[in-house]
């Protein structure tokens, strides 16, 4: 990589770690804040239904905008939408009715998944521009790695600036910190990104490769499996075991669980980066055949250790703990598999348009599961909930299993 490129490169890569240190804290202040309001786990998973809808949108239309007017702009918008966001979000009246602040927390949730898709198509399609083709897999795993851990980070930090700051103090230190970062970004931003092209068609959007359409259809089922126990049931379930009922107790139980979710978040994220070093010599389609295949084992398993134990208990909660730790290691080098191979199979040219199209399928994937995640455990718990995650990675890896038929 050019000494420009590298130094693009990591422009690139400050803004979006920022961005997600950011993105983490606030969904997990969001869920339990209003956990302690007393919101059920649906209402919970509406307050992140717009977030994922508005990925859906975003990334079908990011890839031409990026396309038609330049990364880095895209990359400046997405930041500024964040730090938007986090105003709105302190706006928010404690004396309004329970529906009215569902209703704003969702729309506030919607730009702030337009600023996340917006800041991670740029800094996922840079990567493609920046990287020399044989070290590729490197960069990405390393860019995504590093970026989950951060998010890692920032789901213990949004647990503690609510334990310490309250709601509104957490969100407007948040912006603040954000908006002096993209000032700084902007201001010191090196050439090495394109400027965009007038002729850009969003048509261009819908790809006409048979491999990048199925990878995308894993990809939904992929990330809707992970966050069918990730957004709701899983923080809900450890919050109501250790929690004592007191508020002392629930202060306590939101260090703990932002604390677990942060651990799993940065673990996943070390796995990710050191993906091309575990695959290394191992054909990339065959080996994400292989390692979904393994990950439906762990939902299925943890549903059968759920049935058993009946209800909240002592060994079935280290059970889930282990097992999610297990499923985050199988979870991360799929994931890490997929981001490197929509940038294989796209170009220079059709870089934004693929990537906007299968992060779009990404966001589906996400919407689905945050649907699935509240309802799934408040229609049947637990095991509903992981065996709801196991038929989605089955489906999955039955999508990478056609797209293995096309080679």
């Amino acid at each position: 990589m050019a000494e420009k490129g590298i130094a693009a490169y990591v422009a690139v890569t400050a803004a979006y770690w920022a961005f997600m240190l950011t993105d983490g804290a606030l969904r997990m202040l969001v869920l339990l804040h209003f956990k302690g309001l007393g919101f059920s786990p649906v209402q919970l998973a509406y307050l992140f239904l717009l977030y994922e809808v508005a990925g859906i949108v975003t990334n079908l239309s990011a890839g031409w905008i990026a396309a038609r007017f330049g990364l880095t702009r895209t990359l400046y918008a997405g930041l500024g939408l964040q730090v938007l966001a986090l105003l709105a979000l302190a706006r928010l009246d404690p004396g309004w009715g329970l529906w009215a602040s569902v209703v704003y927390v969702m729309c506030v949730q919607g730009v702030s998944g337009v600023a996340k898709d917006l800041a991670k198509m740029s800094s996922k399609s840079a990567v493609k521009l920046l990287a020399p083709g044989e070290g590729l897999f490197r960069w990405v795993a390393w860019l995504t790695g590093s970026k989950n851990a951060v998010k890692g980070l920032g789901f213990f930090l949004g647990a503690a600036l609510l334990a310490v700051a309250g709601f509104k103090g957490a969100v407007l230190g948040m912006a603040a910190v954000l908006a002096v970062i993209l000032l700084a970004v902007a201001l010191r931003m090196p050439p090495g990104l394109p400027a965009g092209r007038k002729g850009a068609k969003f048509s261009e959007v819908f790809s006409k490769d048979a491999r990048v359409n199925w990878l995308s259809l894993a990809r939904v089922f992929l990330f809707g499996a992970r966050d069918v126990w990730f957004v709701v049931g899983i923080p809900i379930y450890f919050h109501g075991v250790l929690s004592d009922g007191t508020e002392e107790g629930a202060r306590q139980a939101f260090f703990l669980v932002g604390g677990f979710m942060a651990l799993w978040i940065i673990l996943y994220g070390g796995v990710q980066a050191l993906a091309p070093r575990i695959l290394r010599g191992v054909e990339p389609v065959r080996a994400a055949q292989g390692w979904v295949s393994a990950l439906v084992a762990v939902p299925v398993v943890l549903a059968v250790a759920a049935l058993v134990a009946g209800g909240p208990a002592p060994w079935l909660t280290w059970t889930l703990v282990l097992g999610l730790l297990v499923f985050g290691a199988l979870f991360a080098v799929n994931s890490s598999l997929h981001s490197y191979l929509i940038l294989a199979f796209t170009s220079g040219e059709r870089v934004t348009m693929d990537v906007g199209f299968y992060y779009m399928a990404n966001a589906a994937g996400r919407l689905l599961g945050t649907l699935l995640s509240g309802l799934s455990y408040q229609l049947g718990g637990l095991p509903l909930m992981l065996g709801t995650a196991a038929v989605m990675l089955a489906l999955s890896a039955l999508a990478v299993g056609r797209l293995s038929r096309l080679k």
